[in-house]
């Protein structure tokens, strides 16, 4: 396969949607990143590899009019420099650091080259992902003095927020430039945790590494295990049975409906109406006690795996989810009646957060918040595979950008997705819900899913014995994080925790 106009081989990948894998040369790998750039598409993940085969390598993953395009280039490990890409796709900025912290993987005239996951946790000449890397060796730390980019002029001052926040969330470093209460700059630091997920991988067998990937982020398990089997199956050659195809949708659907009647309810707490916060953590609550009746897991945990699901809703459980979406629909049509008519939740939402269609283009805004400000990509509707191929999804979107569109997405999709469950209960096919699957021996795989937040892309690559060589899990917070820097500029600093709610982003998921 060769899309047209990029004069590069691709093999087209035995998944469900139209994956395209190749590799090149430095000079394909600048052109390829061209051509996708000046065709309109957007990067999906960046990643690289010492582990899986005798080369090094640094890969590419581009969502195109052809689906999406998988581009490897082989790296001297002596000296693995590669050309960066960030000119073209910003988004690709954070990647390539991170690229660097973990593999010392450079990339060629890089315009930002300051540590990303790294703070300090281990030498600049210690590469986590390196395969002589000794895991059981203690690595002392080296200074963490990290250079922000400052702002100066009269009036000037930083507000330094996290990286320890109140409650239960993950570590983030948010430093404010301000005047008064108008924010002029916002600079972020993620990466705190150190998990070691993409390490732990390395030797796993499919199994334990189908449990490792639907919790790289937990509110998005659904969506990063149906993308690690989705990779598996397309590795393996394999096609999971039709039923067990329609319970991942389901999942997949539930998963975003939970999530959604959790931000709607958050927003309206920041927007100091705590009536809001109260419905819709009920209803949420409601929802995920039908996951556990109905899957024995209220955030649906381990019921996908390669090969098909793990567990399905008897016949009384079917008829329970379907009269839950009854009852939620009915109540949110309520809720959206009263969040459009509040007058003091219309001021907090309307133009606060902007972002335009424009600067959303340029910097590779993606999912929800894409949708909200124009960028009208949804995998299951642009590329549907089974079964959304019969289902007609219907892509919600809008083009103001700011808190009130994000909202108001929100707010479509659930009802899409509501709509998208009834369909999937009333004509759930029989037959079996798993098929045997083993992992051929030195092969590569990729599954892409749109999650609730946006897309998820798993790279899988197998050893010489059948076991995980890497996988590479990317979430799209990668993306959507810089443009929050971006969002929050003009506005005041309390509107900063509603604005950076409407975005909802993952720390956990780009912190592996």
């Amino acid at each position: 396969m060769r899309p047209a106009g990029l004069q590069l081989e691709f093999t087209t990948l035995a998944a469900p949607l139209p994956i395209h894998h190749g590799r090149t040369d430095a000079a394909g790998w600048s052109a390829c990143a061209r051509h996708v750039a000046e065709a309109g598409g957007r990067l999906v993940s960046l990643w690289g590899s010492d582990t899986s085969r005798d080369e090094a390598y640094v890969a590419a993953a581009y969502a195109s009019t052809e689906g999406l395009l998988w581009v490897e280039l082989d790296l001297d490990r002596a000296a693995p420099d590669y050309p960066e890409i960030a000119r073209l796709f910003p988004a690709a900025g954070r990647m390539q650091r991170a690229l660097f912290d973990l593999l010392g993987f450079r990339a060629e005239q890089a315009l930002d080259v300051r540590p990303w996951l790294r703070h300090g946790a281990w030498p600049v000449d210690v590469f986590p992902l390196r395969r002589d890397f000794d895991p059981g060796q203690r690595h002392p730390a080296d200074g963490d003095a990290y250079p922000f980019v400052t702002v100066e002029g009269d009036g000037v001052h930083e507000i330094a927020v996290g990286p320890v926040h109140a409650g239960i969330i993950e570590p983030g470093h948010f430093r404010f430039s301000v005047v008064g209460e108008k924010v002029l700059r916002l600079e972020q630091r993620l990466g705190y945790k150190h998990k070691g997920i993409e390490r732990r991988f390395i030797g796993m067998d499919l199994e334990r590494g189908a449990r490792l990937a639907g919790r790289v982020s937990g509110d998005s398990t659904v969506a990063y295990a149906w993308a690690f089997a989705m990779a598996a199956e397309a590795l393996a050659g394999a096609k999971p049975p039709e039923r067990a195809l329609w319970l991942r949708a389901l999942l997949l659907e539930r998963e975003r409906v939970a999530n959604h009647l959790g931000d709607l309810g958050a927003l309206g707490n920041d927007a100091a109406f705590g009536f809001a916060l109260a419905r819709f953590s009920s209803l949420r609550e409601a929802w995920l006690r039908d996951n556990a009746e109905a899957f024995g897991h209220r955030l649906l945990m381990d019921c996908i795996c390669p090969g098909g699901v793990t567990c399905e809703p008897d016949a009384a459980g079917r008829d329970r989810l379907v009269k839950g979406a009854e009852a939620a629909a009915s109540e949110l049509d309520r809720m959206r009646r009263i969040f459009d008519e509040h007058a003091g939740m219309q001021d907090r939402f309307v133009t606060t957060g902007r972002v335009t269609p424009a600067l959303a283009a340029q910097l590779g805004l993606c999912g929800l918040a894409g949708r909200a400000s124009g960028q009208a990509f949804d995998l299951r509707a642009d590329f549907a595979w089974p079964p959304y191929d019969r289902l007609e999804v219907r892509k919600c979107g809008n083009h103001r950008g700011d808190v009130a569109a994000r909202v108001e997405v929100r707010f479509n999709e659930l009802f899409e997705s509501l709509r998208l469950i009834r369909a999937l209960l009333a004509s759930l096919p029989d037959g079996p819900i798993h098929g045997e699957l083993a992992l051929p021996a030195q092969a590569s795989g990729a599954g892409w899913v749109e999650g609730w937040r946006g897309e998820v892309f798993v790279a899988l690559d197998s050893d010489s014995h059948g076991h995980i060589a890497r996988c590479h899990c990317h979430d799209p917070s990668w993306q959507n994080w810089p443009l929050l820097e971006h969002a929050v500029i003009g506005n005041i600093v309390p509107d900063f925790p509603l604005i950076n709610k409407s975005f909802n982003l993952s720390y956990s998921g780009q912190d592996l």
